[in-house]
């Protein structure tokens, strides 16, 4: 496990990513995440938010619009350098993304892989609305939109749904991200 408080890993993020867009992304996979511990692993709350804080530690530093499979890898390698060493992390990170060749596993790793799609979408479905805030979206306009493939089609349903490998359902990502993401609306601007 990290010695590592969550002030420190979010210093430690700020210092290798500094696009207001990826961090916003990273403090909602967090965010998703730290919910998702409540119900799967109550004890470690704090390590599963760190997860999806780190999940896209690389988005800023490879080639992963033109080598996907580097997004991960080089997540894994940016944290050793920084000191880190911890086996469970670096899988649960690079299982977030199927293409870096780990694929999830444990609970942990499905929940990271289904927080990262489900993060982006929710913000897809909240632009719709004319006040542009995810506290004006209800869970079943997200229902809905999940099954229009057309609609945020860079959001990858197999991975949100992924998430029932761990005996949650999609409609309890759904509202486990609403909460979560609507708890600090202020800080990723919806």
């Amino acid at each position: 496990m990290l010695d590592m408080t969550r002030d420190e890993a979010f210093d430690l993020l700020k210092k290798h990513m500094e696009g207001e867009f990826y961090i916003e992304h990273s403090l909602s996979v967090e965010a998703i995440m730290r919910g998702l511990a409540k119900k799967l692993a109550p004890d470690q709350v704090d390590y599963w938010g760190i997860v999806g804080l780190w999940h896209d530690f690389d988005e800023e530093h490879c080639p992963w619009k033109e080598h996907l499979e580097t997004h991960g890898p080089t997540s894994v390698q940016m944290l050793k350098e920084e000191g880190i060493d911890d086996e469970v992390l670096f899988r649960a990170i690079c299982a977030h993304n199927p293409k870096s060749g780990v694929k999830a596993k444990s609970n942990l790793e499905y929940a990271v892989l289904a927080a990262d799609p489900m993060s982006g979408f929710l913000r897809a479905v909240a632009m719709i609305y004319p006040d542009k805030k995810l506290a004006s979206v209800k869970r079943k306009s997200v229902l809905k939109r999940f099954n229009e493939h057309r609609f945020a089609a860079g959001a990858n349903r197999d991975y949100m749904e992924a998430i029932e490998f761990t005996g949650l359902s999609l409609e309890d990502l759904v509202d486990v991200a609403m909460e979560e993401m609507g708890a600090i609306s202020d800080k990723i601007g919806l």
